[in-house]
């Protein structure tokens, strides 16, 4: 992984938690739609190579996963688990890593967190610059998945699809990042499917959530919260995103609790009570 979040702590999660407009999910129709839905099981996982992986990704019961990278980082899937690449930043936009993940998977992320200095650091001009070669791939294409601000009119998001809209680029579904500071799991599942309906609302695409979990950063330092708290989070938010029309996948962080600290569903192959949780989501 390419000094990925979860190499030495959850770097780029989200500090503030962006709540967006309240009210009904969209009944608006869906442009670039996932073809894929109704053969790949909504829930999906975060994850890297370690003892026990490929049990602990069919145990989860997972449809997907991913790994912040264009290949698998040696993870090998269990039957029937998809593999979505990435292009985490920049300097992942190379012939060879392109080719590795149209070889590897079909669908393909946009860039990492490029909203952060510490994550894939680019600037809106730089990210459409390099667009078409993600494009060049004809796979099915994520836009960049911004940390925090989503729905935000004039912000990183806002400028990178009013630039690919002008360029008439690819942009077929929006991924997303959002982690809670609020631990009441009623409280979180309202907020986080606000945040989804105000970004749905402005850019009419379907969602992904690639990132997603309860942790507090308001002081620097990570808070999380219990793991009955989690769990009962991991329940109420799954069933909230399994009914949203369109919100096409969805993706926890993250499925060990070697790097995952207070959000981990896995440790080794067996599952914790949040993992629990997680592979009875439906």
């Amino acid at each position: 992984m390419r000094n990925m979040r979860v190499l030495a702590l959850p770097l780029a999660l989200s500090t503030v938690l962006m709540v967006g407009g309240q009210g009904g999910a969209s009944t608006q129709p869906m442009s670039g739609d996932d073809v894929s839905a109704s053969a790949v099981r909504k829930k999906g996982v975060s994850a890297w190579k370690f003892d026990g992986v490929t049990r602990a990704l069919s145990n989860s019961r997972v449809g997907w996963f991913y790994t912040w990278s264009s290949g698998r980082s040696g993870i090998k899937a269990p039957a029937g688990v998809e593999f979505v690449p990435m292009m985490h930043d920049a300097g992942s936009v190379t012939a060879a890593e392109l080719h590795r993940a149209k070889k590897q998977g079909r669908i393909l992320l946009g860039f990492n967190e490029p909203d952060r200095s510490d994550q894939a650091h680019m600037t809106v001009t730089e990210a459409l610059a390099l667009w078409p070669r993600l494009q060049s791939t004809g796979m099915r294409l994520g836009a960049p998945a911004v940390a925090t601000g989503g729905d935000v009119a004039g912000g990183w998001l806002d400028r990178f699809m009013k630039g690919a809209a002008d360029r008439d680029y690819k942009v077929d579904f929006i991924p997303l990042h959002w982690y809670g500071a609020d631990f009441d799991a009623t409280r979180a599942t309202a907020q986080l499917r606000s945040y989804l309906q105000a970004v749905h609302r402005r850019h009419k695409k379907p969602i992904w959530l690639t990132e997603y979990a309860l942790i507090d950063f308001t002081n620097g330092t990570p808070r999380y919260p219990t793991k009955a708290q989690q769990a009962a989070f991991v329940k109420n938010s799954t069933a909230m995103l399994q009914k949203l029309p369109y919100v096409k996948r969805y993706a926890w962080f993250t499925l060990s609790t070697d790097r995952g600290n207070g959000s981990g569903l896995y440790h080794g192959a067996s599952a914790n009570r949040v993992g629990a949780a997680y592979r009875a989501a439906d």
